[in-house]
């Protein structure tokens, strides 16, 4: 089957219903640019509408996953409009991951920082391998979190550690975030691919129409402020974009 084109993201399907959508900026350590957030959001969107793709897996090009915000094409927003919708498109991008029906394999390796960190909650199983890495710089740099990790993280690993990653920006290894609830599974590094693939196939293979509801209903009952906070962060995050002490944080880190 011809690839989906994108710009920052590759994405195929295989024979076997699994689709594999791979953060393509390795340069930069897959760092997220407004280009690359909008292609996740579209392949993900098209990956749930097509009938082919009957599982996802989730993954980056290089040495890294996601290296978060790319500080070198930040930009301080003009407006609140501007802000506005670039936080939209951020929080859709895991809109599309989080409440898509297929279910989604994350193959996390390297680091996963920031908003990169929050594709990897946003997952169903995120598989990580145990060298990989991750942190929340966010409050640091003025900034405010995403993708519903306000719910999901207290959800995963309980109030009390969810306060600890999110306040402090300490940064956790595989083994730790295994310990805590929020990597499903841990691989040694060169199995990482060949694990989510099994995984992703076994999901594949599954009735599509249980298996999308259970994805559903999961998130509905376990989740049932994940729209609020969806909202709360958007309000937040604009908030902290717009504070041109973000910007010269950002630069600096």
């Amino acid at each position: 089957m011809t690839p989906f084109q994108y710009e920052t993201v590759l994405s195929h399907v295989q024979d076997d219903g699994v689709r594999i959508i791979t953060l393509n900026r390795p340069g930069r350590l897959n760092a997220m640019n407004r280009q690359l957030v909008d292609d996740v959001a579209r392949a993900f969107e098209e990956a749930n509408g097509d009938e082919a793709s009957r599982a996802i897996v989730f993954t980056g090009a290089g040495r890294a996953f996601c290296a978060g915000d790319d500080r070198q094409d930040h930009v301080h927003p003009a407006s609140e409009a501007e802000a506005r919708d670039l936080v939209e498109a951020i929080q859709q991008a895991s809109r599309a991951i989080l409440f898509g029906p297929k279910p989604v394999v994350g193959a996390i390796h390297g680091w996963a920082v920031g908003g990169g960190f929050e594709w990897a909650i946003n997952c169903d199983f995120p598989i990580w391998a145990r060298d990989a890495k991750g942190f929340f710089p966010e409050v640091s740099l003025n900034l405010f979190v995403t993708g519903a990790v306000t719910a999901l993280l207290p959800a995963l690993a309980g109030l009390g550690k969810a306060r600890e990653m999110l306040m402090l920006g300490r940064r956790y290894g595989a083994e730790e975030l295994a310990e805590a609830g929020i990597a499903w599974q841990l691989a040694e590094p060169e199995e990482l691919m060949d694990r989510a693939l099994a995984l992703a196939a076994e999901l594949a293979a599954l009735p599509p129409l249980s298996l999308r509801a259970m994805k559903r209903v999961l998130n509905s009952a376990a989740l049932t402020d994940i729209e609020q906070a969806l909202a709360l962060e958007t309000e937040a995050t604009i908030a902290g974009f717009l504070d041109p002490e973000t910007t010269r944080r950002l630069k600096d880190f």
